[in-house]
Formats: C-alpha cells, sequence, structure tokens
C-alpha cells in the first residue's frame, strides 16, 4: 500500500512542487488549501478546501496520513495544532530569516547597512536564532520551531532561503527578466554587485521534504540551492536566458541617484551550507540553480503574456511583489544615466 500524505498550503509554490515530488515517488498525497488560488498551467488542480486556522477541519483531513508537509505554518499555535495530528510525521516549512546575526541583528529590523545582520559564510544550522516576543515573521518562525522540536511527533524543519519557481507570487526574479523584456541597456547595481541573498528553488526544496518523508525524525535542515550566486550573477544569467545584451554598472556602497536596488542588493552576504542535508537524509539537489532559473524565466514570460493578453499586467501574476518594493523597480531612469562619479 503506498504511502499517504497531507499537503497544507498546496495551492502555493512549494505545496505544488511538494505534491508533485510525493507523486512521482509514490506517494497518494492530498492537497489542502484555502481555495483562493489558481492552478498552475500544467498542475492538477485536484485537492480539497481547507481553513488551516481550524483546527477540528485539519484534524479530520490529516487523520491516519503517514505525513503532513506544512508549507504555511508560521506561529507557535500552529506549531501546537501540528503536535496534536494523529500522523506518522511532518514535514514544516520554515524559514532562514530565522538566523540572528552576531551583531544582534535579524533581518526583521534591518532598516540601513549598519544594522544588517552578520552571519558566518556560510550560516550551519547550529548558529543562533531569533529569541524575542516580537511577534513579526522572524520571530514567530523562530517560536514555531522551538516549539515542533519540544513535542514527540517526528518533525523536519527546512529552513528555506529566497524561494524562486514557476507559480510564485513574489517572483524575485522578475526585477531582471522584466528589464530584458524591456530591453534597457544599462543596469546599475549597489554594493559593487556583489550581493548574496540564497536562493531556493522549489524543485530542490520538494525534494529535500522527499527525501525527509521518507526517513522521518527530528530535525532542522538549511533549505537552499546549492550555489549562491551574485546579485550581478543572477542579472547576466537571466539577460543570458532572453538572449539580451546589458551593461551591469556597479557602485561600491548602497543606491544612488535614485536607482532601485535589487532584492538580492544586500550589504553582506546570507549564505547557507548544505552540508547536513546531504550527510543526514542523503539530500542530492535534482536542479542546479541555473537550471532553476531558466524554468523561472521561461514560465514568468509566458504568464505575464497570457495575463497582458487578457488585459491585466505583471501586477496579476506578481501580486506579492509590492512588499519588495516592486512599484519602483522599473522607472530606469537612474539608470539609463548611469551612475554618478
Amino acid at each position: 500500500m503506498a504511502s499517504t500524505a497531507l499537503v497544507i498550503g498546496g495551492s502555493g509554490q512549494i505545496g505544488l512542487a511538494v505534491a508533485d515530488a510525493l507523486r512521482a515517488a509514490g506517494w497518494e498525497v492530498v492537497s489542502a488549501s484555502r481555495g483562493s488560488r489558481p492552478p498552475v498551467e500544467g498542475r492538477a488542480g485536484d485537492g480539497v478546501v481547507l481553513d488551516r486556522e481550524d483546527t477540528a477541519a485539519l484534524r479530520r483531513t490529516a487523520q491516519g496520513h503517514d505525513l503532513v508537509v506544512d508549507t504555511v505554518a508560521f506561529t507557535p499555535a500552529h506549531a501546537r495544532q501540528l503536535l496534536t495530528l494523529d500522523v506518522g510525521a511532518l514535514v514544516v516549512i520554515s524559514t532562514a530569516a530565522v538566523y540572528e546575526g552576531a551583531n544582534g541583528t535579524y533581518l526583521d529590523v534591518v532598516t540601513d547597512p549598519d544594522s544588517y545582520p552578520d552571519y558566518p559564510v556560510p550560516i550551519t544550522e547550529d548558529w543562533p536564532t531569533v529569541d524575542n516576543a516580537e511577534q513579526t515573521y522572524s520571530p514567530l518562525k523562530a517560536a514555531m520551531e522551538r516549539e515542533l522540536l519540544g513535542g514527540s511527533l517526528p518533525v523536519s524543519l527546512l529552513r528555506a532561503g529566497a524561494v524562486h519557481g514557476p507559480g510564485s507570487a513574489a517572483l524575485r526574479e522578475w526585477y531582471y527578466i522584466k528589464r530584458a523584456l524591456d530591453r534597457q541597456e544599462r543596469v546599475t547595481l549597489p554594493w559593487g554587485g556583489e550581493g548574496r541573498f540564497h536562493p531556493a528553488s522549489t524543485a530542490n526544496l520538494a525534494a529535500l521534504a522527499l527525501a525527509c518523508a521518507e526517513a522521518p525524525g527530528h530535525r532542522v535542515l538549511n533549505a537552499v540551492d546549492e550555489e549562491c550566486p551574485t546579485d550581478a550573477e543572477i542579472g547576466r544569467a537571466v539577460f543570458e536566458l532572453l538572449g539580451h545584451e546589458a551593461e551591469i554598472t556597479t557602485v561600491a556602497g548602497p543606491p544612488r541617484d535614485d536607482a532601485p536596488a535589487s532584492p538580492w542588493s544586500t550589504p553582506k552576504p546570507f549564505v547557507l551550507s548544505m552540508a547536513r542535508a546531504r550527510d543526514d537524509v542523503g539530500y542530492v539537489a535534482p536542479l542546479t540553480w541555473r537550471a532553476a532559473l531558466e524554468k523561472d524565466v521561461d514560465w514568468a514570460v509566458r504568464a505575464v503574456r497570457r495575463a497582458e493578453d487578457d488585459g491585466g499586467s505583471w501586477h496579476d501574476v506578481f501580486p506579492d511583489l509590492r512588499a519588495w518594493g516592486a512599484d519602483d523597480w522599473f522607472s530606469y531612469r537612474a539608470e539609463e544615466v548611469g551612475p554618478r562619479s
């Protein structure tokens, strides 16, 4: 008899990829979501409608499954919910944003370059995490982790980096994709173009979730791509994939002359180690970062063109990019004249 899994958040980019990976490995999968997002092209839209805040409904839906994968949990209350389930094991998507810098800051509280966290390169899973009572993303995720690790139910916590993949409502790579489509001839990057913020392909996240599902246990693993390219390398790769040539100019410090910063324009590196995932569960990334990027670009271009054919725009495809300041990404004025000396 096939093993069974419930994927919570099954209509999101991570949930879709995890369900695909489990099914390909022979699992029977039920995908649960609120039903508020349309299915991604080429992905089955089957599943059940579930509000994960409804604990009774969650218990009924999860009852007896060998595995529950929760892609949307982010509070201690969610952790307590999960620990009451009658299931074999859990895989829960956490975030690399739980790590606290050596200078006592973390990603939620960054207001300027000086407040950006100081991290080792690379960050391992033993590095300290945020532990305070603030009700923001990183502290809540860290508290969720502690709650889950204190329970008896086997749980694998996956600390994801900058997630990217087909179906994303906030595909950061659009910063460069749109520049290529608009045939922009120059891009200006701060911090010498050397910013590094570790990407995490949904396909690679799904492969790691599958590896954990097949070897249940209590563990915390980083979940990112094997490579961590620089800001400039990401731009060049996107331009190459779209056959676009552009000059990438850089400035040594923060953004100048009203030129926007890309989502990877960080003053200090944020790079994670995947050694423990390889050692603990035999994880092997199915995609290189470049191969995953190619899938992102192909999907994004087609999705935006469909939206435009229907009278919409890229805002309809990537509604969550506003949180990254995307409304200010594409004025181009400062980049067209180049950085001042």
